[in-house]
């Protein structure tokens, strides 16, 4: 699901991180003392929350508001869960190359206009999607939707961090990430109030476009400065490729490909079990809130456990939550999927970064991004798979339980992985 600017993101101590690495991040993003004091007369909550804001309006409801809206398309215009999973693909697509792109250091001294960019993009973008007919044209949308997601949260997640940093302040990192699960509640009550007066899937497009407007106002309100930064970055060494980091990386994309079949089709997956427009909506809200809280409730057990057998844990949890899904009947099991579904994916990917961190703390940068090209990969086959299974079985039951299968698999590299902190 995200893309990181750097060693910043997810710094969520726990035992096997020496101290002297946050220590060291901490000082490098300080800036100079002029800069330094120009932070501390801004509140770290004030940048937290202008995070928060900017991931709820790119990433809870830019990126996955198309999950409850779509049933509503694949019934009025006819779309097949295959149809729905190439648009999701271009998306995530979209947005890997997005991350890919905004990963270069091109952007330095840009990044404020960036993400006002983005969040406008973004809101324009949704607009688009209520004016468009056809799976090629939703898909084109979504790929530059996609995009718009990753800048925004790259070059925001630069801005905030740097500043929480300098203010001594990393723990409102989970302010800034509630903001996934915040979007989702929110687009889950949008298209809830959408249907009980009757409205359909593009009105459904046009209010998340005003939301994610009235979103980019208050995120140009409350983040008006850019990132603090180092003179010079530090060259980093190539990745080494041992064997404990590929396990980490098999585990990371294939957890992409299984959690993001069931975050793209649960909705669907509710209407076809005639659960009603409130079941539908009540089952997104309950991941969204799940996602909101999921840092806090993980950070105790990621402090006692460290990366690698949370990551696991997260895995498995979320395998669970993914086949009550299907097997379970409704609303029981869409209702716990949605809640197992909300609680775990914000957090593993914050684990699996951490991971590869502490295999490979000197080249945190490289990791990062040959991390996000492995999920990557993993959420644009997930949908594809999962629609094509879809449609051969006429249902969303084989491809959710496959789902679930891969998340066990995932879990079983990331906790074998473990064994490669000795060597790091």
């Amino acid at each position: 699901m995200f893309a990181t600017p750097g060693p910043s993101v997810f710094l969520i101590h726990h035992p096997q991180e020496p101290n002297d690495q946050i220590n060291w991040l901490v000082s490098q993003q300080r800036g100079d003392n002029v800069r330094r004091m120009h932070t501390h007369t801004l509140s770290p909550v004030r940048f937290a929350l202008g995070g928060l804001v900017a991931m709820a309006v790119g990433m809870g409801i830019g990126r996955f508001i198309f999950t409850p809206i779509l049933p509503g398309m694949m019934s009025d215009l006819g779309l097949s869960p295959g149809d729905a999973g190439i648009i999701a693909s271009a998306n995530y697509f979209g947005y890997l190359l997005g991350a890919v792109i905004a990963g270069f250091g091109w952007a330095s001294g840009i990044e404020r206009p960036l993400v006002y960019l983005s969040l406008a993009a973004s809101a324009a973008l949704c607009l688009a999607m209520s004016i468009s007919d056809g799976v090629m044209l939703f898909s084109v949308v979504r790929f530059f939707a996609g995009t718009a997601s990753a800048f925004m949260l790259v070059f925001t997640a630069t801005i905030v961090f740097s500043h929480l940093a300098a203010a001594n302040r990393l723990d409102l990192q989970a302010v800034h990430f509630g903001g996934v699960g915040t979007g989702i509640a929110i687009s889950s009550l949008l298209v809830a109030f959408s249907a009980s007066n009757g409205y359909g899937w593009r009105e459904d497009w046009i209010g998340a476009a005003i939301l994610s407007a009235i979103g980019l106002v208050a995120v140009m309100a409350m983040i008006r400065l850019g990132p603090l930064r180092n003179d010079a970055a530090a060259a980093e060494p190539p990745i080494v490729w041992t064997p404990a980091f590929i396990k980490v990386n098999i585990a990371y994309g294939i957890f992409g490909f299984g959690y993001i079949i069931t975050a793209t089709f649960i909705i669907a997956i509710v209407r076809s079990s005639h659960g009603g427009p409130w079941m539908e909506a009540l089952v997104w809200l309950v991941t969204g809130i799940a996602g909101a809280v999921s840092v806090w409730l993980w950070t105790p057990l990621l402090r006692r456990t460290g990366p690698f057998v949370a990551l696991a844990l997260g895995c498995a949890v979320q395998a669970i939550g993914v086949a009550a899904s299907v097997v379970l009947p409704s609303p029981v099991g869409p209702l716990l999927g949605g809640l197992l579904l909300g609680l775990t994916f914000i957090v593993i990917t914050a684990f699996g970064f951490q991971a590869g961190r502490v295999l490979l703390p000197h080249a945190q940068r490289r990791v990062m991004a040959v991390m996000t090209a492995a999920f990557g990969i993993g959420q644009i086959i997930g949908p594809l798979v999962g629609g094509y299974l879809a449609n051969l079985t006429g249902d969303f039951i084989f491809a959710t339980l496959a789902a679930a299968a891969s998340l066990v698999v995932a879990a079983l590299f990331a906790y074998s992985a473990r064994r490669g902190q000795a060597g790091r």
